[in-house]
């Protein structure tokens, strides 16, 4: 069998001692992100996107030496197990050639093969092959399947011998490893995926258009293209197939499989290795196409998703300040609620700006009125249905208050979902829907992480055909990814939901529970080893947790770091060294460069963990996202009836897919750019408005011609105050 870990460490190109202790690491339930925040001397210092490869590649490997010795026993139970067999199977690598040598093998339905051979044609079909060799002696095909016709047997003439003879051959040459290897390998390179719209979908009366006529080489087309044609498929408008030259694999068949001096024999033959094609491998090694095709359109289409989920979820926070959330509505009133800088509920009201003069001056008044009692520096407006006029009343109302909050536009997708769901019924048990989506549009805009958690990421639509991949594994890439960026940041132990602690390492959902009930009853953590007090946090949990927990103003500096407790004492002896306290060293980071790191290492810690704390000492409690800032929007644009062709306008990216880049305008509907520059969610850009289809509710954008504008804008100036948060935005492509 293989040898596995040597596989891996020449396709990762690593060591094989970082293989055998970081699979060591993973087998006593060491995490990704611990591993590859705490055991950097272990695994080489090897990152979490190395390490999550490895460890797919290495569950893939183990999945398909499970897989062979299933199919070496099934063969061997039949007798037909050969040692040059054996080791085709024991040397594959890949799923697809180790199914193409079991298929001969495999157990089979009672095909036109098999009933043939319950005939008793297959002598009749090994005497055809025996004559498919290059000097053999003549044949008379009629009299030799004269010999086979039986009524009791139901072969009642020559030609029904000849066609079952021609079956039991056709389907030898359809399970030939090496024929299917091949002709899947011809459709990948020189095939061409084609797609037609069904005659009764009118000219653009669909949103498929693009794929009306559609032809692009198979190696050629892109996840984004593929996967709409899945799709355009399972609804019916379109039909979607694989275009191929038929002759060149007939060729390819007859050249591989016809040996035989006889004409007679290579013209049955010829018609056998068509029949073979045409009938037993066409559609499967199609299918077979399709599906590779498919994996690929899936991770890449996935692996978007993930960088898109991860700038999003790191996206900087407002942070700790007193903020009005609100959910706007036109019939039904906008939804404020109140909490205080820790994302406390306070207070809840409905307010109706735009129904009667009365009504909006209610409105005004409790805004003011709540704004003043509570110090509100951050009002967050949720980007849905209603949102730039409400924005436009909060900011026209707060114009002339001397210390007025800053307004910011928060896209809202996903808060729908967990106002419904059953964690907000746990969290707000006695609010509406509509208040516990106030509550998210604002929480999400103090901490973007700490909220958004709660939601399935699925839901925060930054992705791309996300209803059309593996499910099972967009979940988990997802997850990891949520993991990811939770450690990343660190939580803080105090104020964090069991939601967010979930997503720390090592702790269970259970665990994270209990934390939540331990301060509930006891107070605020002091300390990281108060973690030893919770129920079920043990020794190993603590490990595994401990350095990604954050407890600000605590007893000991370090437990607002990302420096493990286990090289506490490192931090001590460097504080002795420098005849320094902890605090003082912080404070003077400087002294921290004197250290002569070598005299610090043992058999434990190396330099890579040696320069992580210094890192951390020279800022402590540090978070390490970016600065919290806003875009600006236009005045007057509020809606895709407002734009004009050429207007220049600031925009916010808020989706990045194969085939382009979504920017929100302020218009209630992304723009998209086709890009050939790299961006990010959340970056701030001009863009130039190039085409307007309010029908579609399609908006074509360019970030290079908006550079080109030599007054960018001119013809849409912004607004002096309207501000847009770009730290929360997230994509509505789906």
């Amino acid at each position: 069998m293989l040898d596995i870990k040597k596989i891996i460490a020449q396709e990762f190109n690593v060591e094989i001692w970082q293989l055998d202790n970081t699979f060591q690491l993973r087998e006593e339930g060491a995490t990704i992100p611990f591993i590859a925040r705490y055991r950097k001397e272990r695994t080489g210092n090897l990152d979490e996107v190395v390490l999550r490869d490895m460890f797919d590649r290495f569950d893939y490997l183990v999945e398909l030496e499970d897989r062979k010795k299933t199919i070496l026993s099934s063969i061997e139970e039949q007798g037909k197990l050969t040692d040059e067999l054996k080791e085709k199977i024991e040397q594959c690598l890949i799923k697809n050639e180790l199914e193409d040598l079991y298929l001969p093998y495999k157990p089979k339905k009672r095909a036109r093969a098999t009933q043939a051979k319950e005939k008793g044609l297959e002598p009749l079909a090994m005497m055809l092959k025996e004559k498919n060799a290059p000097h053999s002696s003549p044949i008379d095909l009629e009299a030799a399947a004269a010999q086979f016709i039986s009524e009791e047997k139901g072969v009642a003439t020559v030609k029904d011998a000849l066609a079952g003879a021609n079956d039991i051959i056709a389907e030898e040459i359809a399970e030939v490893a090496e024929f299917r290897s091949w002709i899947r390998d011809f459709f990948l390179s020189q095939g061409n995926f084609t797609s037609k719209i069904k005659d009764e979908f009118e000219d653009g009366t669909t949103k498929f258009e693009t794929y009306r006529d559609f032809k692009i080489p198979v190696k050629d087309i892109s996840p984004h293209a593929l996967l709409a044609l899945r799709r355009g498929e399972a609804e019916g408008v379109l039909t979607f197939d694989i275009e191929f030259d038929e002759s060149e694999v007939l060729s390819y068949l007859a050249n591989k499989y016809i040996f035989s001096n006889l004409d007679n024999v290579a013209s049955f033959l010829k018609s056998t290795t068509k029949d073979a094609f045409n009938r037993l491998m066409k559609n499967s090694l199609i299918g077979e196409v399709r599906l590779i095709k498919k994996i690929y359109a899936d991770e890449e289409s996935i692996r978007v998703f993930e960088s898109n989920l991860r700038q999003i979820l790191l996206a900087a926070p407002a942070g700790q300040k007193s903020i009005i959330g609100i959910d706007p509505g036109f019939r039904t009133g906008c939804k404020v609620a109140v909490l205080d800088e820790t994302g406390k509920f306070i207070e809840y009201k409905a307010i109706f700006p735009f129904n009667s003069i009365y009504e909006k001056k209610e409105a005004s008044d409790y805004l003011l009125r709540t704004i003043s009692k509570y110090s509100s520096q951050l009002i967050a407006i949720g980007n849905g249905t209603a949102g730039r006029e409400t924005e436009t009343f909060v900011r026209e109302i707060i114009k002339d208050l001397e210390n007025k909050p800053n307004v910011v536009v928060v896209n809202e997708a996903g808060a729908s979902v967990y106002s419904a769901s059953k964690l907000a019924g746990e969290e707000f048990p006695d609010l509406d829907l509509t208040v516990r989506g106030a509550i998210s549009i604002a929480r999400r805009l103090q901490d973007p992480l700490a909220e958004l958690v709660k939601i399935d990421p699925k839901s925060i639509g930054v992705g791309q055909y996300q209803h059309d991949v593996d499910q099972k594994l967009l979940k988990k890439k997802l997850e990891e990814t949520v993991s990811s960026c939770v450690n990343y940041v660190g939580v803080d132990l105090n104020l964090a939901s069991k939601e967010l602690l979930t997503y720390v390492s090592g702790i269970t959902p259970k665990v994270a529970e209990n934390i939540v009930e331990w301060r509930n009853k006891n107070g605020a953590f002091k300390d990281r080893n108060d973690l030893l007090k919770v129920p079920k946090f043990g020794d190993k949990t603590f490990e595994q947790a401990a350095g990604f927990l954050r407890i600000r103003k605590g007893s000991n500096i370090l437990d607002n770091t990302a420096v493990h407790p286990e090289s506490y004492s490192i931090v001590k002896q460097f504080s002795l060294d420098l005849n320094l306290s902890l605090e003082e060293m912080t404070n003077q980071t400087s002294a921290l460069k004197k250290l002569e790191l070598k005299k610090y290492i043992n058999d434990k810690i190396g330099e890579p963990t040696l320069l992580d704390i210094i890192a951390e000492l020279e800022k402590p409690g540090r978070d390490p996202r970016d600065e919290f800032k806003y875009a600006n929007f236009a005045e007057g644009v509020n809606e895709i009836k407002d734009l004009r062709q050429g207007m220049v306008l600031e925009g916010v990216v808020t989706n990045i897919t194969n085939f382009g880049a979504f920017v929100d305008i302020g218009v209630h509907q992304d723009g998209l750019v086709h890009i050939s520059e790299v961006l990010k969610v959340g970056q701030v850009v001009s863009v130039k408005v190039l085409e307007i289809n309010e029908k579609l509710k399609r908006i074509s954008l360019s970030i290079k011609q908006a550079k080109e504008s030599s007054k960018p804008m001119q013809k849409a100036k912004a607004g002096k105050n309207v501000k847009y948060s770009i730290q929360d935005l997230m994509g509505k492509f789906s």
